[in-house]
């Protein structure tokens, strides 16, 4: 696996590829590894020659500067998992590398009708950061494809949004939520949770789990089954930001003629936030 660490060692790395006519499948990360980003990078492999994976923190996406300073960097242990796997190289640039004339100002990539719903709401400006840095990694990189994982599937969502009105050349893959046995969806953000939390913070899964059954079962008072999922998650002491059923094209709100429905939450236990979703298809 060969490491670089700045735009000019990255360009020659995917050239030396290129001139082999391999193709590229490109993971971005910010770090702290776990078995749920190997499973984009195991995704990646299935489609393509070669499998790039990026770790940057990145800055922009930020909107509680105590949030970033608090975000766990663990590059050396995440090199020594790589090296492991079937990643070909890891791009691993300094914030000074991917702004070099800082962040402010800077060219801001804004895509519409996300910032204000569900985490957009939430975190004003995360996603103006969350799609600049992808727009410039993507423009990096230039892969045949990137995977990105469902979990942030607003994320997702965004990134297909922004693929598709920039014309980026690019195919853009979703890769299932990976989870640990109880359900929870591995997130870097589980290392905040005490033994304690991390049993409880199963319960996140299982009540968007519960609403998936009520409709299948033909409830189809949408704010009535979001309320109850509310205070089935307060119950389980967690602080709920939302529980919302919206349809899963455009995460606009659904209602009962809709059939491909995603099921979304984010809610704060401890000193940790925690988002997840599920599908939820309708005959």
């Amino acid at each position: 696996m060969q490491r670089v660490d700045t735009i000019t060692a990255l360009h020659a790395q995917i050239k030396s590829w290129r001139d082999n006519k391999m193709t590229i499948a490109f993971v971005p990360t910010m770090g702290n590894l776990h078995q749920g980003h190997l499973s984009l990078m195991s995704k990646a492999h299935e489609l393509a020659d070669k499998v790039i994976v990026s770790i940057f923190v990145n800055p922009l996406q930020f909107d509680d500067k105590s949030d970033l300073s608090a975000y766990p960097r663990t590059l050396d242990a995440d090199i020594k998992l790589l090296s492991s796997t079937a990643c070909n190289a890891v791009f691993t640039p300094t914030a000074e590398v991917m702004y070099p004339n800082g962040m402010t100002p800077h060219t801001t990539i804004i895509v519409p009708n996300m910032d204000d719903k569900l985490c957009g709401l939430k975190r004003p400006g995360h996603f103006d950061g969350v799609a600049t840095v992808v727009v410039k990694l993507l423009n990096m990189v230039q892969p045949d494809v990137a995977v990105f994982g469902e979990k942030d599937y607003q994320q997702l969502l965004l990134i297909k949004a922004l693929k598709h009105d920039l014309n980026l050349p690019v195919d853009i893959v979703g890769a299932p939520t990976y989870r640990e046995a109880s359900g929870l969806a591995m997130s870097s953000r589980n290392q905040y949770l005490t033994d304690s939390e991390r049993k409880q913070a199963a319960g996140l899964h299982q009540t968007l789990v519960d609403i998936q059954k009520k409709i299948a079962a033909g409830e189809h008072d949408f704010p009535a089954l979001q309320q109850q999922g509310v205070e089935q998650l307060r119950s389980l002491g967690f602080e709920p930001d939302y529980v919302d059923i919206r349809r899963a094209i455009d995460l606009k709100y659904a209602n009962s003629g809709d059939k491909h429905l995603r099921l979304l939450a984010a809610a704060r236990l401890g000193k940790a936030r925690l988002i997840d979703n599920i599908a939820c298809i309708l005959a």
